[in-house]
């Protein structure tokens, strides 16, 4: 039977101590493509139009953080270890290379990863994130409240977060919360508030300055495509352009009219994008 984002069961894997919750479906063979998801997020927080369409040509692999979701064990308190975790997980699967995509603070674990185990990662996607100690000057100051407040970030919750207050970009927020909620038969259950807080903790540490600032980028050699929406509130569109011009030889992507979750706006264009981005032969076509 062949799996979707909707089908594909919860499985189990042992990493790190950790036993997480992981989905595994699409076209096998190849290199495979895992998710890194955003704050406070599961497996149920992708867009099945993204996770299905990505999958059509190659096998995807979603995952619960260590004590997110249906994961065991304490939540990472910085980046890093959320990137050997991540590291832990990939390699528990048996599986020796990955490209990686990773959305908000899935992008600055995919950097970590990255960075810590280059071995692991043939090509990266970073969508609405940036770089260590980067540029939050253009951040809305209500989205702490509206992301960390309640037990689950509701509908309007993401609209803000997530959208522009423009009416196309409100419709498609709509549609991608209907998509979002297609799956019934064994969710994954809610983060906890315990994970927000601890997530907020590898955050503020993500934006103290280590070393030269930006440097590490220029270690990263893995091809790696770069995609925002124009006017991010949560990690500021200046820190998309950031990572492009310091991360050697990086694509950036910029959609119109669209927020922190331009990937779910325009979720078709994405997976064309991500595609075209993993699947040529050259790694700037």
């Amino acid at each position: 039977m062949s799996h979707t984002h909707v089908t594909a069961p919860t499985q189990y894997v042992e990493a790190g101590g950790v036993r997480h919750a992981y989905r595994r479906f699409g076209k096998p063979g190849g290199t495979p493509l895992v998710f890194l998801v955003h704050f406070r997020g599961g497996m149920d927080n992708w867009d099945p139009a993204v996770t299905d369409g990505l999958a059509a040509n190659r096998e995807v692999i979603l995952f619960d953080y260590a004590g997110v979701a249906g994961s065991s064990g304490e939540v990472p308190n910085t980046f890093e270890a959320f990137g050997d975790d991540s590291a832990a997980v990939i390699r528990a699967l048996g599986i020796s290379q990955a490209d990686v995509l990773g959305f908000s603070i899935g992008g600055y674990i995919a950097q970590t990863l990255t960075l810590r185990h280059p071995e692991l990662v043939r090509r990266l996607v970073l969508a609405g994130t940036g770089p260590r100690a980067g540029e939050f000057g253009g951040q809305d100051p209500k989205i702490y409240e509206v992301a960390g407040h309640d037990p689950e970030i509701t509908k309007d919750g993401y609209l803000f977060l997530f959208f522009e207050p423009s009416e196309a970009s409100q419709q498609a927020g709509k549609d991608f919360w209907a998509r979002r909620h297609q799956r019934t038969v064994d969710v994954d259950p809610p983060s906890s508030m315990q994970v927000a807080k601890a997530q907020a903790g590898a955050m503020g540490k993500w934006r103290e300055q280590v070393g030269e600032r930006w440097s590490e980028l220029k270690t990263i050699q893995q091809p790696t495509l770069i995609v925002n929406g124009s006017h991010d509130v949560m990690v500021p569109t200046i820190n998309s352009y950031i990572l492009q011009q310091h991360i050697p030889g990086a694509q950036l992507i910029i959609y119109p009219d669209s927020g922190h979750g331009a990937l779910f706006q325009y979720p078709e264009l994405f997976v064309s994008h991500v595609s075209r981005f993993l699947d040529s032969e050259r790694a700037f076509s």
